[in-house]
């Protein structure tokens, strides 16, 4: 809908003629009429005297969708909550792998230094006896 058509709609729907809103937003009766033919435009700050005396916002007087804008905002928004919520587990699932990981290698280390499979000093002697009588 044209910014004209959208004037006239509300005018009516507020019960104004064309003189009495052209009293309300300081101009003649014959600006609005060309405003609601699309003949001519009103300034930005006729555009807010007509918001107020219609009862509208600026943004609903000239047919700005800022639903539309916003809710596409949303849905980007939204989507790249999700990707970093993937992100964010995919790193947190990593992390712990190689903790588990590296806490088995540190038990692994630990048992094999003082575990009970450790071959002691005198064992290791015992051999290096054994080695030299063999040769």
């Amino acid at each position: 809908m044209s910014l004209g058509e959208n004037i006239l709609k509300l005018r009516k729907k507020n019960g104004l003629s064309q003189e009495q809103l052209g009293e309300k937003v300081d101009v003649t009766r014959q600006t609005i009429s060309n405003w609601e033919l699309g003949e001519t435009q009103p300034n930005p700050e006729q555009l807010k005297q007509l918001s107020k005396s219609l009862n509208v916002s600026v943004d609903e007087l000239i047919d700005n969708d800022l639903e539309n804008v916003i809710l596409s905002k949303v849905k980007i928004t939204e989507k790249q909550t999700k990707s970093i919520k993937r992100l964010l587990k995919g790193i947190f699932i990593g992390f712990m792998v190689f903790l588990v990981v590296d806490i088995i290698a540190f038990i692994i280390c630990f048992v094999g230094k003082f575990g009970p499979f450790k071959e002691s000093k005198s064992e290791k002697v015992n051999y290096s006896i054994v080695e030299k009588i063999n040769i």
